[in-house]
């Protein structure tokens, strides 16, 4: 038996899975990598439990808990691998999905060239329910069990198994919803159903719908996915807790989770954010853009003061997920992104990816299309190996490739090369782009933090064409995602719509509804194991200028609401607003204020390990020069290789070089410069602003 004991994070990506054991007494930590196994991702998971175990010689009894980002949910939306749903709604709303909303996708000026993605139940499968609420949850009209029974029996002679539940306004009353629980219950058993008030209580009918459908049709399969997971985990490690990343910045335990799939959308992204957040708030910036360079995507998002930007208008696919989500744009532009010829003879550079299988032409197997990664390997970017020499390259088998390509659009083999890349970075640009400027703020502001496999090959590009001040990289970026995940709290969060003007805001009714939602967020801590003095509850309002259609989410202040404290949330709204779109209606008394959502996030902390400062080491750089070799950036040039471990605090690299770690490369171009700072990040600037 061990004394030393270790919290593991397990971030499941396309290509590799990231593993980071913390050791809870030093906090020093481990990392490794195991490639991914996408026909059954448990055993990717288990391997790299097996895997870092090994490394730091201990046995399951060291564990104390592990922290699981998984894609299980996003990839079968994305890949619309959905199974037959039922939809059960109130009578004379039956099309509800079809109707949708009038908005046309950016990128399509004229709605008659766009066509409309499948709804996600077709109309064949949707059933009525007599039985009617308002918008007060005062019942209209009574619940009908004899259309209840008729709608439940209908799917169970049809062999439809999976069923959502969404009644008009069931966010201010469950109880038709609940009577309809029991209703599928007793006539279809079998069934696994999600109702609208459980997973999003909420107005706006049509995004209710469908985020509650979207929650019962990835039900099955993430249930089944966590609890193989859990089984199998209890062979290596009996009864440690197992928790997952949740869309929201927070893990869940999984048998919680079990109960509401949604919320695990988009959670390696949101655990890498939360990661890169943390090493560079303790760096010492507290404005960041993170950019997590995967081998088929590249995701970003902005941090301010530490925390992720949240949002409710995420959308997976073609499905729009109310649930609160970190703000996350992602771009189909990582390692494995194919470079290809439109018709009208451009180059173009992803979405599609050749991923893990094949991988890239210069993979040991690999495919036969060009791939970023091939341009890189081709352009002495990065070196002939991958993983401290686990996975061979060969650059003669992508130099042929994209001599191939170049011959369609002639080009020689390094302007291709250079031409992929570019594309690639532009892609990355417009994604950083999205998640500042359109958000009303300044990207010249922010410190871009770049981890991910290839997440910082194209860093020094991005300063130029965003104009950054600088670029942080951390150690061991290909891991951050997973490190991410040993730094996130237990987050559980509660909405309930309650419109109302605010110069006729009823602040007992407010009052009370903040306390419901607080006593549900207390209880759900309560059973992840949090006493009430660790519990955090974190207040926020969504407000409109009457007659928008759109809000904007401000914080509550905690303890009693008052008259003044509600002013304090209006006058945080319109501050709120300018930021947003430029102009706001602070002094003009005849454009009211709305209140439309309340909000509570219930917070259960946990232990975040400690950021390592370097130990010092003697001499210059001169100590971490491993050789040389001829990699292109303008020109060819002889460019020293560093082996990053090597490097010091206060050490500065200037280009052109190549960094070299285990898991990431990062070309440092001529003209810049890396600094390693106390902690051993990376600071990349360029040599004009030092």
């Amino acid at each position: 038996m061990s004394e030393r004991r270790v919290r593991i994070g397990i971030d499941t990506g396309g290509t590799f899975t990231d593993v980071v054991a913390v050791d809870e007494e030093t906090g020093r930590t481990t990392t490794t990598k195991t490639p991914s196994t996408p026909a059954d991702p448990a055993e990717g998971f288990l391997n790299g439990v097996r895997k870092v175990l090994g490394l730091m010689e201990l046995d399951g009894s060291a564990v104390t808990a592990v922290s699981h980002g998984t894609t299980v949910a996003t990839n079968q939306l994305l890949e619309g691998k959905l199974d037959r749903i039922g939809f059960i709604t109130t009578e004379g709303y039956e099309s509800v999905l079809e109707i949708a909303r009038q908005s046309v996708p950016d990128g399509y000026g004229n709605s008659y060239f766009w066509v409309k993605p499948p709804r996600i139940v077709p109309a064949d499968l949707v059933r009525t329910v007599r039985g009617r609420l308002d918008s007060t949850g005062a019942e209209v009209r009574p619940f009908d069990e004899d259309d209840a029974r008729a709608a439940a029996r209908f799917f169970a002679d049809a062999g439809i198994t999976t069923i959502g539940v969404c009644f008009l306004h069931a966010y201010a009353n469950d109880a038709h919803e609940r009577r309809m629980l029991d209703v599928i219950r007793e006539e279809h058993p079998g069934a696994v159903v999600s109702i609208s008030s459980e997973v999003l209580r909420e107005y706006r009918e049509y995004e209710r719908s469908v985020t509650t459908l979207v929650d019962a049709a990835v039900k099955p399969k993430v249930g089944a996915y966590v609890t193989n997971i859990r089984t199998r985990l209890d062979e290596i490690a009996p009864g440690v807790p197992f928790y997952v990343m949740k869309s929201n910045g927070g893990v869940l335990s999984a048998g919680e989770v079990v109960h509401q799939p949604i919320t695990t959308m988009l959670s390696g992204p949101a655990a890498g954010a939360l990661g890169a957040a943390l090493i560079a708030g303790t760096a010492g910036f507290d404005r960041v853009l993170t950019c997590d360079g995967g081998g088929t995507s590249t995701d970003v998002t902005v941090v301010i003061d530490g925390e992720p930007a949240l949002t409710t208008e995420g959308s997976v696919g073609d499905y729009p997920s109310k649930i609160p989500m970190i703000d996350v744009v992602t771009v189909g532009a990582g390692g494995g992104s194919i470079a290809w010829l439109s018709p009208e003879g451009t180059l173009k550079v992803g979405p599609r990816s050749a991923g893990a299988d094949p991988g890239p032409i210069c993979y040991p197997d690999g495919g036969d299309q060009p791939t970023v990664t091939d341009a890189h390997v081709v352009l002495g970017r990065i070196p002939p190996h991958l993983l401290g020499g686990e996975i061979p390259l060969s650059a003669d088998a992508a130099r042929e490739g994209l001599a191939a390509l170049g011959g369609k659009l002639d080009m020689d083999v390094e302007r291709t090369a250079t031409g992929i890349l570019e594309i690639s970075a532009w892609n990355q640009a417009n994604a950083l782009r999205q998640v500042t400027v359109a958000k009303g703020l300044d990207v010249r502001d922010f410190t871009l933090t770049t981890f991910g496999g290839s997440g910082s090959l194209l860093a020094c590009r991005l300063m130029d064409i965003l104009n950054l001040p600088r670029t942080l990289v951390p150690p061991n970026p290909g891991n951050v995602s997973a490190f991410g995940l040993l730094t996130v709290d237990v987050r559980n969060d509660y909405v309930q719509t309650v419109v109302s003007k605010h110069v006729d805001l009823d602040l007992d009714r407010v009052q009370s509804v903040f306390a419901e939602l607080e006593g549900q967020a207390q209880t759900a801590l309560d059973g992840e194991g949090f006493a009430r003095d660790q519990q955090r509850m974190q207040r926020t309002a969504d407000l409109r200028y009457v007659g928008q259609a759109f809000e904007v989410r401000v914080p509550v202040p905690d303890g009693h609401l008052d008259a003044e404290g509600s002013e304090t949330v209006a006058q945080a709204f319109h501050a709120a607003h300018r930021q947003l779109y430029g102009y706001d209606f602070a002094t003009d008394p005849r454009q009211g204020v709305e209140w439309v959502n309340l909000r509570v996030s219930g917070i259960g902390p946990i232990r975040r390990p400690d950021v390592v400062e370097l130990e010092p080491k003697d001499g210059g750089t001169d100590r971490a020069v491993t050789g040389s070799r001829r990699v292109f950036f303008d020109d060819w040039m002889d460019t020293p290789t560093y082996n990053r471990p090597d490097l010091a605090s206060g050490d500065v690299v200037s280009g052109p070089a190549i960094i070299e770690e285990f898991g990431s490369t990062v070309p440092v171009h001529p003209g810049f410069a890396a600094t390693v700072d106390t902690y051993g990040n990376l600071l990349l600037t360029k040599e004009s602003d030092r």
